[in-house]
């Protein structure tokens, strides 16, 4: 029987028609500017969210990290969610990479960051302090689309006071289609933007970076600093185009998929249903049977993270249908009712 791995959208495998498109892609070296499919596919998300150019980049970390590198200067600071990717998960590559500071915000449970904290955490102009240059922002965060309110809000309040605005947009198709308004109506709000591919929509790998034609040239640099540059890419950049074309209006199936999902856990004695956003489900369970809870739903064909913590995610995605979810909800009962 099929595995059903509920661990993240990242673990999505192309679809028959997306390995198609890959194999009948022209292509051209990307380092010279010169792969068709890669030049197409920047000139079509830099159009459709509004932006002057975009760049093909391997990941989303890299994406984020080239988008600091090209707002920020060594020495200069970047305001950012203290449980933000850009910060927490991405191996510290702004301070490592760019000798850029964080100055992480605590999140609003929506996943905001208010402002009047982001206001107070702005330096000085002195030469004892960082040079606040960036606020970062993140859509979704943990599944949760950020109110369009909030963020005019953050754009009025970044322009006041001089600041770059950047959003991490690993999943701003799933914010778009949550709020039922185009993905541009987001990136609007923003000086620039990082979309992956390789997430709901399916691609195999691959984010891109849209903003101004100035800041996209500094990207291109840093991304060759940073061994991002690649040949060929045209296969790679087919696979995202066929993904914006087939798999930007399904990710609604994802968000009704989860809510399945949830509502089947919630009547599970012995587990906790904290919420679900988007794609996303949160759960509590007993601390002390989580080994015990990975050795079932592993024998039973499921599989999502478990560490130490007594929280779990389980993200729906392309490759989870109907089924999945249904068989997820009985390898639970089956464990917490069976005892």
């Amino acid at each position: 029987m099929e595995p059903i791995d509920l661990r993240s959208d990242t673990v999505t495998r192309p679809t028959t028609a997306m390995r198609a498109a890959m194999l009948d892609a022209p292509v051209g070296d990307d380092v010279y500017g010169e792969d068709p499919t890669v030049n197409a596919l920047q000139r079509r998300l830099a159009d459709e969210l509004g932006f002057e150019a975009a760049l093909f980049v391997p990941t989303g970390t890299q994406s984020n990290l080239l988008a600091l590198m090209s707002h920020c200067e060594r020495g200069d600071e970047y305001l950012v969610g203290a449980d933000a990717h850009t910060y927490k998960f991405e191996g510290g590559g702004a301070a490592v990479l760019g000798s850029i500071q964080p100055q992480p915000i605590p999140h609003d449970a929506d996943g905001t960051l208010p402002l009047d904290r982001l206001a107070a955490a702005i330096k000085p102009v002195d030469p004892h302090f960082a040079r606040t240059r960036l606020l970062a922002l993140e859509n979704t965060w943990h599944g949760r689309v950020l109110p369009l309110d909030y963020l005019k809000a953050a754009h009025d309040f970044a322009r006041e006071r001089g600041l770059g605005l950047h959003l991490d947009g690993a999943r701003l198709f799933n914010a778009a289609i949550a709020s039922g308004v185009a993905a541009r109506e987001i990136a609007r709000h923003f000086d620039s933007v990082s979309v992956c591919l390789s997430k709901g929509l399916g691609a195999p790998v691959g984010s891109v970076l849209v903003g101004s034609a100035a800041l996209i040239d500094k990207a291109r640099r840093w991304r060759k600093v940073a061994g991002g540059g690649w040949r060929q890419a045209g296969l790679l950049a087919a696979a995202a185009n066929h993904a914006l074309d087939h798999h930007v209006a399904r990710l609604a199936d994802d968000h009704a998929r989860a809510a399945t999902l949830a509502a089947g856990l919630a009547d599970i004695p012995g587990i906790r249903l904290l919420g679900q956003f988007t794609n996303m489900v949160f759960i509590d369970v007993p601390a002390d049977r989580l080994r015990e809870l990975d050795v079932h739903l592993r024998e039973a064909g499921v599989r999502i993270s478990i560490g130490y913590l007594p929280t779990l995610r389980l993200v729906t995605h392309l490759d989870v249908d109907d089924e999945g979810v249904v068989r997820t909800v009985e390898a639970f009962r089956e464990f917490f009712g069976g005892r």
